[in-house]
């Protein structure tokens, strides 16, 4: 019996960012040299698999400093930590390397250059997010108001409402934040902005990919975590710009097939710590039971490769 036919739009750029790929490289070798088991507060990155991949290998995840031993290497995540914690670690002595994507450092260091100035923070971001919770905890208490909607905005009560700055989780969806942006300014004149914007490249990027592809297609997948913020902001990117049907997978068993009866084409794309194997794996899925032709949806080149942190890079 012949297959029916299918066009398979790809996203591109799709998967891993550079901030993903320098984070699990970090792990990796962590275990190269200094051997099982590493410990890693917080997923390194929000995918299962990944995850999963890196336990394999020897490296044990806890949620708090309290679960390491104080004789094993830790990692922090690549969603940035308090500042507390890698205090604690070093008020223990413990080993510990920091695999907090720089571009999360660099809304940090924002932060702390803005609060030496005196402006209280407004944070646009989402509440009990590791990224949110780690750039909130640069500061003391207090010192950072989140805002989540241009609603939120309406009921900030700031210390000095002209002396404030914002920064965002570097996550968000751009059009989203737009508007947040749009309501602070508003309301606050005087408020500071970043000199470049807190979103990153990445999100930025497979965002403008996603609001390419929709048009084009019946339906369109993101391959993702459902605890994964710029996945799931590029299924409502995708719903937003005009797709029908946009959703979340992990894996190609995830598929609602019977969703997807009768179309005629689908986009595929992916979060930024969905690894390209598990991109494959859902085109295989639809191979085996479509006659496919694939067409590239490409709107950026991205070539951004940050360094591992010194300490892996050097012998012994």
């Amino acid at each position: 019996m012949s297959k029916p036919p299918l066009t398979l739009y790809m996203a591109a750029p799709r998967g891993f960012c550079a901030g993903v790929d320098r984070a699990i490289k970090i792990v990796e070798m962590a275990l190269e040299k200094w051997g099982a088991p590493v410990y890693v507060r917080h997923e390194i990155v929000h995918n299962k698999f990944v995850v999963d991949g890196l336990r394999d290998k020897g490296a044990v995840f806890v949620e708090e400093l309290d679960d390491c031993p104080p004789d094993r290497p830790v990692i922090f995540s690549a969603h940035g930590v308090p500042k507390a914690v890698p205090a604690e670690a070093a008020a223990r002595e413990m080993l510990f390397v920091d695999a907090t994507c720089p571009l999360v450092s660099k809304v940090h260091i924002e932060a702390a250059r803005h609060s030496e100035a005196g402006l209280q923070m407004v944070m646009i971001g989402h509440a009990g997010h590791p990224e949110t919770i780690g750039t909130m905890g640069q500061l003391p208490p207090g010192e950072v108001l989140l805002v989540e909607t241009p609603e939120d905005v309406a009921t900030l009560t700031p210390r000095d409402p002209d002396r404030l700055a914002f920064i965002t989780q570097t996550t968000l969806s751009v059009d989203d934040t737009a508007e947040v942006v749009a309501a602070l300014k508003a309301r606050f004149p005087a408020i500071v902005g970043p000199h470049k914007e807190d979103i990153c490249y990445a999100t930025t990027n497979r965002q403008e990919a996603v609001k390419a592809m929709a048009p084009k297609v019946d339906a369109m997948l993101v391959v993702g975590a459902p605890n994964s913020s710029n996945s799931k902001r590029l299924v409502e990117v995708g719903a937003r710009a005009g797709c029908g049907y946009a959703q979340l997978v992990q894996r190609a068993s995830d598929i609602d097939w019977r969703a997807l009866d009768g179309i005629a084409s689908v986009g595929i794309t992916a979060g930024a710590s969905a690894p390209e194997i598990l991109i494959e794996e859902v085109v295989q899925a639809f191979r085996d039971r479509y006659d496919v032709t694939e067409d590239q949806v490409v709107t950026a080149e991205e070539n951004v490769e940050f360094k591992v942190p010194r300490v892996l890079r050097q012998a012994g």
